[in-house]
């Protein structure tokens, strides 16, 4: 059940979806891989918004070089894990959500174990090896995966449900050469938001989601596209499922 506060604080979203879809709200957990540009805008307003149990994981340290988009981390923080910074926010965000944060780097060996019981997986990573293991951990569990992906100006999105929707190998059979690319902070906010607005609407069952279409945002030049996805029924990760 809500409390009274808890009814006052999230009044305004709970005129969306009542209160029935704010409970869900409330008992939803949520697994967040990454907590720097995109795992920074996507915590702090599923946080707001009164996701019960935020587990988000990250290794790194907080570099000055990060200021300019992850916005969990500040002037202070530098040197500091970022996993420890970001629970230091989010509690402060909002004291309803219980906020585990976790220094580790997410491998073949711990991604189910760090995963758990958790009811979602949002992406916040910035390479194709973690993702792809997400991608793995969400099909076998048969929980969905919410991909986000930034380069400068530009970035994507996409909702996938194990079973109904192309997977994240299905779309990438290969990954990306590495490489350090260029970011503006503002490009985090605006896919990170999406992938909470996914996240929000698919925990509350309201409306549709980018399910086998991949959102590209130019923020160059103001413009949304979809491209429509197919599932590949030869792909290695979900041609079985």
């Amino acid at each position: 059940m809500l409390t009274e506060n808890e009814l006052k604080r999230y009044e305004r979203q709970i005129r969306i979806f009542g209160e029935d879809g704010q409970e869900r709200l409330k008992n939803a957990k949520v697994f967040i891989a990454g907590a720097g540009g995109l795992g920074s805008a996507i915590s702090i307003y599923l946080a707001a918004a009164g996701i019960g149990r935020i587990r988000i994981v990250d290794h790194e340290k907080t570099e000055l070089s990060n200021l300019n988009r992850q916005i969990l981390h500040w002037d202070e923080d530098i040197g500091k894990r970022k996993a420890v910074s970001a629970e230091e926010k989010l509690k402060k965000i909002n004291p309803y959500v219980r906020v585990e944060a976790m220094s580790e780097t997410i491998e073949e060996n711990n991604i189910f174990e760090l995963v758990d019981d958790f009811d979602l997986i949002v992406d916040a990573m910035d390479n194709f090896h973690t993702r792809y293991l997400l991608n793995r951990t969400a099909i076998v569990k048969n929980i969905a995966f919410f991909h986000g992906a930034i380069n400068g100006l530009y970035g994507q999105a996409t909702t996938i449900i194990p079973g109904k929707t192309a997977c994240l190998r299905c779309l990438f059979p290969e990954p990306p050469p590495l490489m350090t690319f260029p970011v503006v902070g503002a490009t985090c906010g605006v896919i990170g938001c999406i992938q909470v607005t996914e996240v929000i609407k698919y925990i509350v069952k309201m409306g549709g989601f980018l399910e086998n279409k991949l959102l590209l945002w130019d923020g160059l030049n103001a413009k949304i596209d979809e491209i429509e996805l197919e599932r590949n029924p030869s792909c290695e990760d979900c041609g079985w499922k």
